[in-house]
């Protein structure tokens, strides 16, 4: 409950911080965005799975852990239309420990790429939400032999649903900065040895801090 409680409070506070970066004469720029426009943003991208990641069978049903990790990343929104925008979500590969019953069983990385449909909120203020929908796709490698077997882990890749919230705050006609949260469906097939252990739930909630520009 308590890492839970965690997540919501760096949520809401991740969306809320931008505001404070903005100067006074802020006020009088415009997020609103046309169609033709392109959004590209970068900063840094906490990622941190659920607390329940499920069990695996080939290690005595011990439950699964799977540690949160910050990198780099970025994204790309072309607007279809003054409200339809589509984005593409990049990031420097992630990596993640793998914990079972107490004890250190390897690590992985992997790259998220996103593609979503967001609806963006034209205010005709300096403040611009969005929300989204799309498709994930999850790629993982670079998996260390489990420290506990002296054997080969393998993490299968993973497709899902991914959903997102976020608001920009223009500081110019082309400049803002960036708050955004997302929620992904992560679930992959876990072999040790070349024998299927299981299914570990990652479903991580995701928190963004950017710098934007508008072209």
């Amino acid at each position: 409950m308590r890492r839970t409680l965690t997540f919501r409070s760096l949520a809401l506070a991740g969306l809320l911080a931008p505001a404070a970066l903005i100067p006074a004469h802020a006020t009088a720029a415009n997020a609103d965005v046309s169609a033709g426009d392109w959004l590209i943003r970068g900063g840094l991208t906490h990622v941190a799975p659920k607390s329940d990641n499920g069990t695996l069978a080939g290690l005595g049903d011990a439950a699964v852990d799977v540690g949160s990790n910050t990198r780099p990343s970025g994204n790309i929104t072309y607007m279809m239309t003054d409200n339809l925008g589509l984005e593409l979500l990049v990031a420097i590969p992630f990596k993640h420990s793998l914990n079972v019953g107490g004890d250190d069983i390897g690590s992985t990385r992997h790259l998220p790429p996103t593609l979503s449909l967001q609806y963006h909120f034209n205010t005709g203020t300096a403040v611009r939400p969005y929300v989204g929908a799309g498709i994930n796709y999850t790629y993982f490698f670079d998996e260390d032999t489990a420290a506990v077997t002296g054997q080969d882990i393998d993490l299968d890749d993973s497709w899902g649903a991914a959903l997102q919230a976020g608001i920009d705050f223009a500081v110019d006609d082309n400049w803002f900065v960036n708050a955004e949260v997302r929620w992904i469906d992560i679930d992959t097939d876990v072999s040790l040895g070349g024998a299927h252990l299981g299914t570990v739930n990652i479903d991580p909630w995701t928190f963004g801090m950017n710098v934007g520009y508008r072209f």
